[in-house]
């Protein structure tokens, strides 16, 4: 196993153990409605009192092979240890944990149960696996029916909040929708986790002189865009460069120290891939009289 994959599946089971921590620590002690298999796990167990680890891992058993069945076995290798490795972390957080309880507050247990669910499938998701079980039917039904995964996700987990309502009251339907919410924006964070750059735009009558000062001052790649003013109709170069935040301030300060009347756009990027971002640089001399039309860098 090369250290890529050692890396990806270390991931994968520090993300299921913070996903069961955050289970054992604020969603059970609250007795919180909660989405997903451990939604499904909370009724049957109001139900019938089957334990909350054996139901999961007999219905991530399910899924994985209904998922290698229908989904292909490819899908089936790259989920089948956070499906199995979860319920087994949970079953051992609630054996040396027992009925430890943190916080009484329903709010607390709420924003903290959100945040620890969201983190932890961000971190799964990065690793380039699925948490499996009712990560499962969404693509099922893409599959087939072409519905896209969120909608079909958010629809589920509506679904299994409803049902929790026979032994839970209005309020806490409320605190299962706000949990769901808080889960959402820990895991876009995470997806996102250092891979946000910032987009600069600088129209100027001096562009070759703050693309020289960019490219050299700052060693950050940029390309030329040719544009025509709307007004005047006249030819303009456009500079279009992507860089860190730490970046910015310096390319705004050698643009504006060069031409302080230049028009300056700046914008969010959440994902860039490329030479010098996904890759390491790669100077190279351009040849006499050659057109770029690609960075530099």
């Amino acid at each position: 196993m090369n250290q890529k994959k050692l890396f990806s599946l270390l991931m994968v089971l520090v993300g299921n153990v913070l996903y069961a921590l955050s289970i054992k620590l604020f969603v059970l002690p609250a007795n919180l409605m909660s989405c997903g298999t451990t939604g499904i796990a909370l009724v049957v167990n109001h139900l019938t009192g089957i334990p909350l680890s054996g139901f999961i891992f007999v219905f991530n058993v399910a899924m994985l092979i209904l998922g290698w069945w229908i989904l292909g076995r490819q899908f089936a290798m790259t989920t089948i240890f956070s499906s199995l490795f979860y319920p087994v972390a949970l079953e051992a957080l609630n054996r040396s944990l027992g009925a430890v309880r943190l916080t009484d507050n329903i709010l607390l247990n709420v924003i903290f149960a959100g945040i620890g669910l969201g983190i932890s499938l961000g971190i799964v998701l990065r690793a380039g696996a699925s948490t499996g079980g009712m990560d499962i039917p969404p693509l099922i039904l893409k599959k087939f029916f072409h519905i896209p995964v969120s909608f079909s996700l958010w629809a589920f987990d509506f679904c299994i909040l409803l049902s929790q309502m026979f032994f839970h009251s209005a309020e806490d339907l409320l605190h299962g929708i706000l949990l769901i919410i808080v889960i959402s924006i820990a895991l876009n964070k995470v997806m996102l986790l250092g891979t946000s750059r910032t987009e600069v735009k600088i129209i100027s009558r001096k562009a070759p002189q703050i693309r020289q000062a960019i490219l050299s001052q700052v060693d950050r790649g940029l390309t030329i865009l040719h544009g025509e003013g709307g007004y005047l109709r006249q030819s303009t170069e456009v500079i279009m460069s992507i860089v860190s935040n730490h970046e910015l301030p310096r390319i705004e300060t050698l643009a504006r120290e060069i031409d302080p009347e230049c028009f300056m756009i700046i914008s969010r990027v959440s994902e860039v891939w490329g030479r010098g971002f996904s890759y390491s640089k790669l100077y190279q001399t351009p040849e006499p009289g050659a057109s770029e039309n690609f960075p530099e860098k």
